[in-house]
């Protein structure tokens, strides 16, 4: 009987009926098949949060982090003075003072809560300018490849090997020490090391079909690194910012520390650790406080930005 099933002519019902295609998952991947590639990328990364949620040292970190945010952003709010006198000089830490007052009689607790709002306010924006700037410059050399990158990691080599807090107390020196120039200071100082990281992700992505693609389709240079590259080197990009910031924070400490950052009567934690090292041994309180604030924030960037790399890889 197959050879009159052979024979017989194709009907309407037979036409109406197509036999079944299986779509590639490389094809699917691309958007062809029934999962486009955007529903793809938002379960990819809700299963990318789900899995950092899951660890612990991550969801501890990133809640130190939103406390001292909250902190700097809240606490005029509980009618803490840090400048006020309190009548005791040097006072051990009580239910009163939880963390004891100073050599001026203030209180640490009030102090190092309010510290974080100048810690807050340079290392992070420091970090985001030498992130945009960093990944700016990062995407153009591996894009464009040839004099223009040449010339660039030329120049990203000479910041690069330059000690950066000798550098910042030259540069800080010769600009001052006001919170934009810091701001743009800490960013010029970090950003060759992001560029040279997110132009090896780039160089990466080059080589790829979807880069190639939109090369043929006519699009501009500019459209590629910023609609094609960038969402594909985002990652990378998301883990150097979190790095940035937690050397953005200590390095900001620092120069408080060194004098060349904030000035007195500020609370800032490196400031305060300066004025009160001649009592680590009598008024321990008055150093440990704000030197665990700062090691509490820098320690929970860092642990974020690993394990955002552990999830991400």
């Amino acid at each position: 009987m197959d050879f009159l099933a052979r024979g017989r002519p194709e009907t309407v019902a037979d036409r109406s009926v197509p036999e079944p295609v299986v779509v590639p998952d490389a094809d699917r991947d691309a958007g062809e098949g029934p999962e486009s590639g955007e529903t793809a990328g938002i379960g990819t990364g809700r299963r990318r949060v789900r899995a950092l949620l899951r660890r612990p040292t991550f969801v501890i970190s990133a809640l130190i982090v939103a406390w001292w945010v909250g902190a700097a952003a809240t606490w005029r709010l509980f009618g803490l003075n840090p400048y006020v006198n309190t009548g005791h000089l040097l006072a051990a830490p009580s239910w009163s003072q939880p963390f004891g007052t100073d050599d001026l009689g203030r209180s640490v607790f009030a102090r190092t809560l309010a510290g974080a709002q100048s810690a807050l306010a340079v290392g992070p924006l420091g970090a985001v300018f030498a992130t945009i700037l960093g990944s700016a410059l990062g995407v153009i050399a591996g894009y464009f490849r040839g004099w223009v990158d040449t010339l660039l990691m030329r120049l990203f080599d000479v910041l690069v090997v330059l000690p950066p807090l000798i550098f910042l107390i030259i540069v800080v020196g010769a600009f001052g020490a006001s919170t934009p120039a810091l701001i743009v200071i800490i960013g010029v100082v970090f950003a060759p090391g992001i560029a040279r990281i997110i132009r090896a992700a780039v160089l990466a992505e080059m080589g790829k079909k979807y880069v190639t693609a939109a090369k043929v389709q006519g699009e501009s240079a500019l459209r590629i690194m910023a609609t094609e590259l960038v969402p594909n080197v985002a990652p990378t990009i998301i883990i150097q910012a979190t790095l940035s910031l937690a050397a953005a924070i200590l390095m900001t400490a620092t120069l408080s520390f060194l004098g060349l950052g904030a000035q007195p009567p500020s609370p800032d934690w490196g400031l305060a650790i300066n004025d009160n090292r001649a009592f680590i041994e009598s008024a321990w309180w008055t150093v440990l406080f704000p030197a665990a604030a700062v090691a509490s924030l820098v320690v929970a960037a860092h642990l974020i930005a690993d394990n955002l790399k552990e999830a991400w890889s």
